[in-house]
């Protein structure tokens, strides 16, 4: 929840510049609601998408304060993030929402970005992959694999979310591993291939080179960084890096 409309459109405008053309990182700009028109402009002709943090899973009805996915759609949106969690610790959000909005998303042709991680508590039990499983499965219930290719995962780490504390390569690269290897349990390998994992834990300039260097770490879902354009656009670099 940062930046009012007018605030939005110049640092959507600073990106666009930073980016100019690049082609072989695709970057989504989520926005808050009230912001989605003036990014949505912005961006327009750009190679920069667009999303949302989060909708309703009804496409209308008595659910005031409430966004929908057509509501979305008919902005341009191509992406929306879906059980962040802070959705999910703060305002209670359960894996049966996500998956509620996740085939919503599908239906709506959104492309869902679901997120799935441990809090510090359930990391020092010992916990983790435990905790990663039940929410993958549960978020992706009832998901085809011919729908595989449409759904972007995001592990972030709760301890590790505006805190300044970040899981080491190594420790986000076995998380990530693990959610590939149940993604090929519910759909198949090749299908859980497909699927573009990031990580959502303190991403940072200094660190991203590094965890983008991971087997299975396919982007970054990116906080704090992203509220300055040159930090934006140099984790666009060092995963365009990557990728060459």
């Amino acid at each position: 929840m940062n930046k009012n409309a007018a605030e939005s459109e110049d640092l959507a405008k600073e990106i666009v510049l930073e980016l100019g053309s690049r082609h072989a990182v695709e970057a989504v700009l989520c926005p808050p609601f009230t912001s989605l028109t003036a990014v949505a402009k912005v961006i327009e002709k750009s190679n920069v998408k667009l999303g949302a943090q989060n909708m309703h899973e009804e496409n209308s009805g008595a659910f005031t304060g409430e966004i929908s996915p057509e509501m979305l759609r008919h902005l341009y949106v191509s992406y929306v993030i879906l059980g962040h969690s802070e959705r999910r610790a703060i305002f209670g959000e359960t894996d049966a929402q996500v998956n509620a909005k996740t085939k919503a998303a599908l239906a709506s042709r959104l492309r869902p970005i679901v997120c799935v991680g441990e809090t510090l508590e359930e990391r020092e039990g010992e916990r983790t992959l435990d905790v990663v499983g039940v929410q993958l499965k549960g978020a992706l219930e009832g998901i085809s694999a011919e729908q595989a290719d449409s759904v972007v995962i995001a592990y972030e780490p709760v301890w590790a979310i505006g805190t300044g504390k970040t899981a080491t390569p190594e420790q986000a690269q076995e998380v990530h591993a693990f959610i590939r290897s149940e993604l090929g349990k519910i759909w198949d390998e090749g299908s859980a291939a497909k699927v573009r994992i990031l990580y959502g834990g303190s991403m940072k300039p200094g660190n991203a080179p590094e965890l983008l260097k991971q087997a299975d770490i396919d982007g970054g879902l990116i906080g704090g960084a992203s509220l300055e354009s040159r930090s934006f656009a140099q984790l666009v670099e060092a995963a365009e890096a990557q990728s060459k």
